[in-house]
């Protein structure tokens, strides 16, 4: 096959396409979660077609302890605590390389602590599936670039997380 048999889809054509998410799941048995995958993945179609992601896009999930997400947060921030979730975008413009005709757009990785997710739950009254939801949206939209740091960019986030929580019933 020579260049001229390879067809390229434009920025344009990409938006034209319907949103197609693979999530792919890493669950750590010593975690002790047990995520709904069903709602998990469409909490994350909805927060990405709520930010007008398009075409056949890819995430992935990984939800471990707290020691482990400790470790991956003193390795890439320098901060040696454990946190409840951390996303690692993969480009800076998820439509930046070009791929071969029909390889989805790798997004990122969301990383969630699920002792952390238990305890939120418990603190915040709500199930621990609500929270988990939460989390991971939360980590799609700082992969597409969103920021909690000032009181407008939180307003905006939230507002899209509840978006995104609310497909799949799990409102506050």
């Amino acid at each position: 096959m020579n260049g001229a048999d390879v067809q390229e889809t434009t920025d344009d054509e990409q938006a034209l396409l319907p949103l197609d998410v693979d999530v792919q799941f890493h669950v750590r048995r010593r975690s002790g979660a047990r995520p709904d995958r069903p709602a998990l993945r469409a909490v994350c179609a909805a927060a990405l077609s709520g930010e007008g992601v398009s075409g056949s896009v890819m995430l992935t999930i990984t939800i471990v302890d707290d020691a482990e997400i400790q470790e991956i947060n003193r390795e890439h921030r320098g901060i040696d605590k454990a946190t409840d979730v951390l996303s690692f975008p993969l480009v800076d413009d998820a439509t930046a390389f070009a791929l071969p005709p029909g390889e989805p757009r790798e997004l990122g990785d969301v990383i969630v602590s699920y002792p952390r997710t238990v305890a939120q739950a418990e603190e915040y009254g709500h199930s621990v599936q609500r929270e988990l939801a939460y989390l991971v949206v939360h980590g799609v939209l700082h992969i597409m670039g969103h920021d909690h740091e000032e009181s407008d960019e939180q307003a905006v986030m939230r507002a899209r997380e509840e978006a995104a929580l609310a497909v799949v019933g799990l409102t506050r």
